[in-house]
């Protein structure tokens, strides 16, 4: 075990690219102490990929590409103009919505900081918000993308746990509100201590139109049920409602109705059994493409190639992590660290509130330095039998992974956020960490609310019947 973990991060240290370690140092362990024949590590890391659930992977990564094609990004930005830009602190407050709508569609926490990030980031030093200010909101509303569902994280987790990646889902929701206050409550406390006012003019139209377009969104699961109990059946209900959504859309022209729908369709179709969470993933890409190339028109060919281009890029390197992991943590497992952890931690606490503050802590550093998805392939085979032992719920322990790791993504020295916010603000690597810093607060707030109420994170899922 030492010569794996060694191994691993003394490559770490001289820069290797993280797959690259977890893959020499998994090979280096099988030819020292010949543990097993080396045609299983090939077929190790071919099971690591041939799973269903991953199959989400590149469809996620291409809906949130598609979103930031199509000009989506836009529209959510002037609808969350129109909901609460007259606030105090209003562009900051802006930013925080546009981030919960966003995350309904990309599943990601990098795609929410390169796509609507940027046209946030640019409007607030427009209107004279400190860059750093900017900086820092956006980063820490890009975290929610993937504790709302859907989640490119909750995929991976919920295959490596074999947890039900639905009940991770609709876990997420009721911790995702809970971040949205505290982050506008944060940016409600900057805003009167640096004197910032609203950014548009208290308009009654514009706030009621915002309002009717949540109030449209929010009415159309109702609209759907009413039909069901005049008798038509759930197929036709929804083509009809879905085909005067469209029309009502098209004939008003609404900001973001059409881009609010996609949590709702997706949650619903989900809940419905329409599609498996997986299959999610290919819903959420086919109404982006109805979004862009018939709805807005926005989208082009060319566009549509080097999105999928890029999909294929990102998709082969997250990938490449997971096929590299999952061999990793085999010869953990074989090599019985999870049981030694285990011990290990029993003979420290029995105690679960003390276990889950210790496993934040090593969460939080190990995020740090730690790509997402090979964290969460290398951690979960160790901390889930440990979990079990305390009694701890594997849907509880999935939101408490994920939110350590997102803040991570935020810190150096392998925080890609941090580095994505710093390219677009044109800050150096430095000024942009000090800029996160205080909008930190709210998130290791909300951190602790989740790891300590449990309830919090499983009442929905358990109302729903997806767990007991």
């Amino acid at each position: 075990m030492l010569l794996l973990i060694g191994a691993f991060l003394l490559l770490m240290l001289i820069g290797t690219p993280v797959a690259v370690a977890m893959a020499v140092a998994s090979l280096s362990y099988l030819l020292v102490y010949g543990v097993a024949p080396d045609i299983i590590a090939a077929q190790r890391m071919i099971a690591g990929v041939e799973s269903f659930p991953l199959i989400a992977v590149p469809f996620f990564i291409l809906a949130g590409n598609l979103m930031n094609i199509a000009g989506v990004t836009g529209r959510i930005y002037h609808f969350a103009l129109s909901l609460v830009g007259w606030m105090k602190g209003g562009l900051a407050q802006v930013n925080i919505i546009g981030s919960v709508v966003f995350s309904g569609m990309s599943g990601t926490a990098l795609a929410d900081a390169a796509g609507i990030g940027t046209i946030e980031i640019k409007a607030m030093k427009d209107h004279g918000y400190p860059v750093e200010a900017a900086v820092g909101v956006t980063a820490a509303s890009a975290t929610l993308g993937p504790i709302f569902p859907p989640s490119l994280p909750f995929v991976i987790y919920g295959m490596m746990a074999n947890a039900s990646i639905g009940a991770l889902f609709m876990a997420g929701i009721l911790p995702g509100i809970v971040m949205t206050v505290l982050l506008m409550l944060t940016v409600y406390i900057f805003a009167r201590r640096n004197g910032w006012g609203s950014d548009t003019p208290f308009e009654l139209r514009r706030l009621m139109g915002a309002s009717l377009e949540v109030a449209i969104v929010l009415c159309f699961p109702a609209a759907i049920y009413l039909l069901i109990m005049a008798g038509l059946s759930v197929n036709v209900a929804v083509l009809i409602g879905l085909v005067l959504l469209v029309a009502l859309d098209w004939y008003f022209d609404f900001h973001a109705v059409m881009a609010l729908m996609t949590p709702v369709l997706l949650i619903g179709g989900m809940t419905m059994g329409w599609f498996t969470p997986t299959e999610a993933a290919v819903a959420a890409v086919i109404w982006s493409l109805f979004l862009g190339l018939v709805r807005y028109r926005t989208m082009t060919f060319r566009a549509l190639a080097k999105a999928s281009f890029d999909t294929i890029e990102t998709t082969a390197s997250v990938l490449f992590i997971v096929t590299a992991a999952s061999i990793f943590a085999w010869l953990l497992t074989v090599s019985q660290a999870a049981q030694l952890f285990s011990d290990f931690m029993f003979s420290l606490t029995d105690n679960w509130w003390t276990f889950l503050i210790l496993v934040n802590i090593l969460l939080l550093i190990i995020g740090a330095f730690l790509d997402t998805i090979a964290a969460i392939s290398i951690l979960v085979p160790i901390l889930m039998p440990v979990a079990a032992r305390y009694g701890i719920d594997p849907v509880h322990l999935g939101l408490i992974i994920t939110l350590n790791l997102m803040i991570g993504l935020l810190t150096p020295p392998v925080g890609m956020v941090l580095f994505v916010l710093s390219r677009i603000s044109k800050l150096s690597v430095e000024r942009t960490t000090m800029a996160i810093l205080p909008w930190m607060i709210p998130l290791f707030v909300a951190l602790l609310l989740i790891t300590f109420i449990p309830a919090l994170t499983l009442w929905l899922p358990t109302q729903l019947g997806l767990i007991r």
